[in-house]
C-alpha cells in the first residue's frame, strides 16, 4: 500500500509542478466533458419536450380513439353518447372523454363569427396537458354552473379585447338558442395566425342545446395502461358492436405513437454517439500532448529508473498524471455544464414549452466525471509506454 499511495502522490506532485502543461493539454477535454454533458442533458429536455408535444396532441400514453359511423347515412349521436358511456362504467376507465368537433357562432363586440369549438369532458385538459397560460381549465364543479363556461385561446381572447378574467367576461353564443357563456381560462395558440377557437364541456352543450353549425357524431377517447392497450382494442370494439348492432362500424386505434420508446431510444443513441466524438477529439488532444512532454522528461525518468524506480512503478505514475489531470477537468467540465444549462433559456433553443422540466440529470454528471477519467486512463497508457521503455543509460545521456 505504501509503495501505491507513493505512486498516487508521485503522480499528483508532477501535475501541480507542471500545471501549465496540465492546463494547456486539458482544454480540449474539458471543452469535450462539457459539450458531452450538456448535450446529454439537453437530449433529456429534447425527449421532454417532444413527448410533451406528443401528449398535448395526441394524448397520453396510451389513448385510444373510438368512432363509430354508417357508410350510407348520418349516425344519430344520442345512442352513441349513451354506449360510450356504458361503455366507461363498464370497464372503470378513470380519464375518458367524448370528443366533438363543430363550428358554433360567437357574437363578439365586432360581430358574430364562426368558431372552431371542441366540446369535451373536464378529463380531457388531463389527457392532453391543457394548461391554461391565464385563468384556468375545467372543474368538476363547473358542471353545475348556472351558464356554460369557455376555455377559449389566445386569439379568442384578443377579439374579445383581452378582459381581465377575473372580471369574469361572457360571450354570446348564437343559434337557435343563443346563450350567454362565462370565459374562465385562456390557452396559447398552437401556432401563429391561429383562428379563434374554444373548448366547451359536453355537459353544457347538451344542456343548453348550443348546438354548431354542422352535425357530427361523437368520439371517445381513453386513456389506458399502455400494456392493456392492444387487449382493450378489441374488447371495446366486441362492446360497442354489442350495443349499436352489427349495422354501424366502429373503429377504436391508438391515437399517440405506440413507437414513441423506439424513437426516443434511437435518439438517445444518436446523443451519445454526438458524445463520444466531441469526448474523442480531446483525447487525441490530450493523447499528443502527453507524447511531446514525455520526449522531454527523459532524462528525468532516467534518473528515476537509477535510484531504483521499477517499470511498473513509472508506468503507473506517468498514466495517473493522466488520470488525475483529467478527473479534474472533468469536475470543471461538468461544472461548467451545470451553468450553461441552468442560466441558457433552453425552451428558446429547442423551440417548445416543457411543463415538466426535468432535473439535471445526475447520470449526465457521472457519466462526464467517469468518461473524462477513462480518457485520462487511456491517454496515459501511451505515454507511459513510451517512458517504461527508455533505457537508461540513453535517458541519462539524454
Amino acid at each position: 500500500m505504501t509503495g501505491l499511495f507513493a505512486a498516487f502522490a508521485e503522480a499528483w506532485e508532477e501535475v501541480r509542478i507542471h500545471k501549465v502543461r496540465v492546463i494547456v493539454s486539458l482544454i480540449g477535454v474539458l471543452i469535450a466533458v462539457t459539450a458531452m454533458t450538456v448535450i446529454t442533458a439537453l437530449g433529456d429536455m429534447v425527449r421532454q419536450a417532444n413527448a410533451e408535444h406528443s401528449e398535448r396532441t395526441m394524448g397520453r400514453p396510451a389513448t385510444l380513439q373510438v368512432n363509430v359511423w354508417d357508410e350510407t347515412s348520418m349516425v344519430a349521436p344520442e345512442p352513441v353518447a349513451a354506449a360510450y358511456r356504458d361503455l366507461v362504467e363498464r370497464h372503470s376507465v378513470t380519464y375518458s372523454s367524448h370528443v366533438l368537433y363543430t363550428e358554433t357562432v360567437m357574437r363578439f363586440a365586432d360581430g358574430s363569427e364562426p368558431v372552431s369549438t371542441t366540446a369535451v369532458d373536464q378529463s380531457y385538459g388531463e389527457m392532453h396537458r391543457i394548461e391554461p397560460v391565464h385563468g384556468r381549465w375545467f372543474t368538476p364543479a363547473d358542471e353545475r354552473r348556472l351558464a356554460p363556461a369557455l376555455v377559449v385561446n389566445e386569439t379568442f381572447h384578443q377579439r374579445m379585447g383581452a378582459p381581465d378574467l377575473r372580471t369574469h367576461p361572457t360571450v354570446v353564443i348564437g343559434g337557435e338558442r343563443p346563450v350567454r357563456a362565462t370565459v374562465i381560462g385562456v390557452t396559447a395558440d398552437a401556432y401563429s395566425g391561429e383562428m379563434p377557437s374554444a373548448y366547451l364541456l359536453t355537459s353544457h352543450r347538451d344542456q343548453w342545446g348550443t348546438e354548431g353549425l354542422y352535425g357530427s357524431t361523437p368520439m371517445l377517447e381513453l386513456w389506458v395502461p399502455p400494456d392493456s392497450a392492444d387487449q382493450l382494442t378489441e374488447v371495446v370494439k366486441a362492446d360497442l358492436r354489442s350495443m349499436l348492432g352489427d349495422d354501424l362500424q366502429v373503429e377504436v386505434y391508438r391515437a399517440d405513437p405506440s413507437d414513441f420508446d423506439l424513437i426516443d431510444s434511437q435518439l438517445q443513441w444518436v446523443i451519445r454517439g454526438v458524445s463520444v466524438i466531441a469526448l474523442g477529439m480531446g483525447a487525441l488532444g490530450l493523447v499528443n500532448i502527453a507524447l511531446v512532454t514525455v520526449r522531454y522528461r527523459v532524462r528525468e525518468i532516467g534518473v528515476r529508473r537509477s535510484f531504483g524506480a521499477t517499470s511498473g512503478r513509472v508506468f503507473f505514475s506517468v498514466m495517473m498524471e493522466s488520470v488525475f489531470a483529467t478527473a479534474v477537468a472533468g469536475l470543471l467540465g461538468v461544472g461548467l455544464a451545470v451553468a450553461i444549462v441552468k442560466n441558457v433559456p433552453i425552451e428558446e433553443l429547442i423551440g417548445g414549452a416543457i411543463t415538466d422540466v426535468p432535473a439535471f440529470p445526475v447520470r449526465a454528471a457521472v457519466e462526464g466525471l467517469v468518461a473524462a477519467t477513462v480518457v485520462g486512463a487511456l491517454a496515459g497508457v501511451l505515454p507511459a509506454t513510451v517512458a517504461v521503455r527508455v533505457r537508461v543509460i540513453d535517458a541519462i545521456r539524454f
